[in-house]
């Protein structure tokens, strides 16, 4: 049986590297790394609450600002990342992440729905769906 990934794995492999990016961006709390792996308007719908960011620099960082004070938030990584659906210009991705104190010891795992698409020849994150805060 072929996997969804053996049979597009330009894409998925375009797409691994969009969320290698955005982790990477997240990690070095570095906006406009983030922004890079993003096609806007952006969508994130967590903690019971839907945002849109119209264009880049929307993205607000007040949230890693918070996970830092109140949980000594200092990293986050892919736990699992499964290509679930795709055409040729949209994937959607079911993820699992790890956030991590400064100590290294796990504040939580959360599980996720990014949807990413393709626009102007190039993959970006344009939804967000998260059970994490």
């Amino acid at each position: 049986m072929t996997t969804i990934v053996q049979k597009t794995p330009e894409l998925h492999q375009a797409c691994m590297s969009v969320l290698d990016r955005f982790m990477a961006g997240l990690n070095h709390y570095d906006a406009q790394a983030m922004d890079a792996a993003m096609h806007f308007p952006h969508v994130r719908f967590a903690g019971g609450q839907i945002k849109i960011y119209p264009k880049a620099g929307d993205n607000p960082m007040d949230l890693f600002e918070r996970l830092r004070r109140e949980d000594d938030w200092k990293y986050s990584s892919w736990v699992s990342r499964e290509l679930v659906q795709c055409s040729d210009t949209k994937a959607h991705y079911a993820l699992r992440y790890t956030r991590f104190r400064s100590d290294d010891s796990v504040i939580g795992v959360y599980e996720s729905l990014y949807v990413l698409t393709k626009v102007n020849s190039s993959w970006g994150i344009q939804m967000r769906s998260s059970f994490g805060p």
